[in-house]
C-alpha cells in the first residue's frame, strides 16, 4: 500500500478526522507546555521561593530532554512508526505532567518536567512523519503550514487562558487536568489513526556514523550558521523571559502580561501561515531563495532585540508582540534543509536539527536566567533593566557572526548564482 493509494481510500474528510487532528493535538499539547511557565512563573517563585537561575533551569529542562530525545526518537519513528511511538511517549508526557503537579521542591519538578520533554519529544515529527504516509507531496506545504499554526494555538492556549485558570484553581490542579488532556491525543491515535504503513519503516537502527553525515553536509552548516542562533533565542526566551521582561522592566501586571502573550503567540499563527506564502511570493516575484528570505527576518529580528537592549517602556508591549512574529522566520530551517540536503539524508537532517535547537534553547534559556542572577532582585523579585539589558546583548552577540557571514556571502555572491 503506497501513500498515494491511502490517500484515496482515506479521503480529504477522513485524512483530517483520523490522522491530521489526532496527531496535530499532540503538537497542539506540546506547545502548551513548552510556553507555560511564561504565565506560571510567578506562581511558582511565590510557592518555592526560585532564583531566577532555577526558574530558567526549571523552564529550559523541557528544552534539553527534547533536544537529547530526538536522536533516539527520531530513529524510533523509522523503526516502530510513529502511532506506536507516540502512544508510549504521551503516557510518558502524562506522567511527567503528573509529578509536575504532586512535585515540593525543586529537584522533583525539575525531574517531571524533564519527563513530560521526553513524553513530548516526537509530537512534531511524528506528526511530519504520519503526515507523509497519508498526504501526497504537494499538498505537503500547505498541511505543514496548518501544523505549525496548531502549534502556535497551543502556544496563545498557555497564556491569557492559563491566567484566567488560575484565578479559580491551583497550579499544581490546572497540571493535574493537563495531565488528562495529554492522553487525548493518545486515545485518538490508538483508536482512530490507522496502522502505519509497514512498507516505510526500516528494519535496522541507524548507525552514529549516518547521523554525522548530516553535519559535515556544507548546506546544512551554511544553514545552521545563520538560523540556528536566532531560533534558538526565539524559541529559549519566548516561553518564559519576555514574559518576565514585560513584569519586571515595564512594570505590566499579571493579567496584563498574560494578555499581551497571548497576542504575541497568536502572531506565531499568523507568522507560521504567512511565511511559507511569503517565501514563495518572493522566489516568483523577487527570484530570492529561501535563505534570502531568512537572512533578511533574522536581520529585521536582530533589529527588534537591539530595541529590546534599550529597555524603553513604551516600545515593550509592542517589541514582546515583534519579537514572536519575527522570530517565526527561523522555522525556515526545515525548508532551507530539506530542499537543499540531498534527499537520502532529510528525515536525519530534520531530527538533528531539532536536537541542536531544542539543545540551543536550553543554553539560552537557562543562560539569561545565570545572568539575571548576577544582579539582586527586589522584595517583588523583579530584577533591574541593566540585567535585561545586558542579557539582551548577549543574545544578540549570539546571533551576529552568523547574520554577517551570510550578509558577506550574500553580498559578494555573483548575481547569477543561487543560494544554498
Amino acid at each position: 500500500m503506497n501513500p498515494s493509494e491511502t490517500q484515496g481510500r482515506l479521503g480529504t474528510a477522513a485524512l483530517y478526522w483520523t490522522v491530521f487532528l489526532p496527531f496535530a493535538f499532540g503538537h497542539y499539547v506540546s506547545f502548551v507546555f513548552r510556553s507555560i511557565n511564561a504565565v506560571l512563573a510567578p506562581y511558582l517563585v511565590a510557592a518555592l521561593q526560585l532564583s531566577a537561575a532555577q526558574l530558567g533551569l526549571l523552564t529550559s529542562a523541557y528544552f534539553v530532554s527534547f533536544g537529547l530525545a530526538q536522536l533516539p526518537v527520531g530513529m524510533a519513528l523509522d523503526r516502530y512508526g510513529p502511532r506506536r511511538v507516540q502512544l508510549v511517549l504521551l503516557g510518558a508526557a502524562s506522567a511527567g505532567s503528573l509529578l509536575f503537579a504532586v512535585g515540593n521542591g525543586f529537584g522533583s519538578l525539575f525531574a517531571a518536567r524533564v519527563l513530560t520533554g521526553i513524553g513530548l519529544s516526537a509530537c512534531f515529527m511524528g506528526s511530519i512523519k504520519a503526515l507523509s504516509y497519508w498526504v501526497e507531496p504537494r499538498r505537503l506545504p500547505s498541511i505543514h503550514g496548518y501544523l505549525l499554526a496548531v502549534g502556535g494555538l497551543g502556544a496563545m492556549s498557555a497564556t491569557l487562558p492559563v491566567e484566567l485558570a488560575l484565578q479559580h484553581l491551583s497550579w499544581r490542579t490546572l497540571f493535574l487536568a493537563l495531565g488528562a488532556i495529554t492522553l487525548i491525543p493518545a486515545l485518538a491515535i490508538h483508536f482512530f489513526t490507522p496502522a502505519d504503513p509497514q512498507v516505510h519503516r526500516v528494519s535496522r537502527w541507524p548507525t552514529l556514523g549516518s547521523l554525522l553525515e548530516v553535519y559535515r553536509d556544507p548546506a546544512f552548516r551554511r544553514t545552521i550558521s545563520l538560523l540556528l542562533p536566532a531560533h534558538m533565542v526565539a524559541f529559549g526566551l519566548q516561553g518564559l523571559w519576555m514574559g518576565q521582561w514585560m513584569q519586571d522592566v515595564g512594570g505590566l501586571g499579571v493579567r496584563e502580561t498574560a494578555a499581551l502573550l497571548f497576542v504575541g503567540m497568536g502572531a506565531i499563527v499568523v507568522g507560521s501561515l504567512s511565511l511559507g506564502n511569503i517565501t514563495e511570493w518572493a522566489g516568483r516575484r523577487l527570484g530570492a531563495k529561501p535563505i534570502d528570505v531568512a537572512g533578511i527576518g533574522v536581520g529585521v529580528f536582530l533589529v527588534v532585540q537591539l530595541l529590546a537592549v534599550l529597555n524603553v517602556v513604551a516600545w515593550i508591549p509592542a517589541l514582546t508582540v515583534a519579537f514572536t512574529l519575527i522570530g517565526t522566520v527561523a522555522g525556515l530551517e526545515y525548508t532551507i534543509v530539506a530542499q537543499n540536503v540531498p534527499p537520502a539524508l532529510t528525515g536525519r537532517a530534520a531530527t538533528c536539527l531539532n536536537l541542536l535547537i531544542f539543545f540551543g534553547a536550553f543554553i539560552v534559556q537557562s543562560g539569561f536566567g545565570f545572568i539575571l542572577s548576577a544582579w539582586t532582585p527586589d522584595a517583588a523579585h523583579h530584577y533591574p533593566a541593566i540585567a535585561y539589558r545586558t542579557a539582551f546583548a548577549i543574545a544578540v552577540a549570539l546571533q551576529l557572526p552568523g547574520f554577517i557571514a551570510w550578509l558577506v556571502h550574500t553580498l559578494c555572491r555573483p548575481s547569477h548564482q543561487g543560494a544554498a
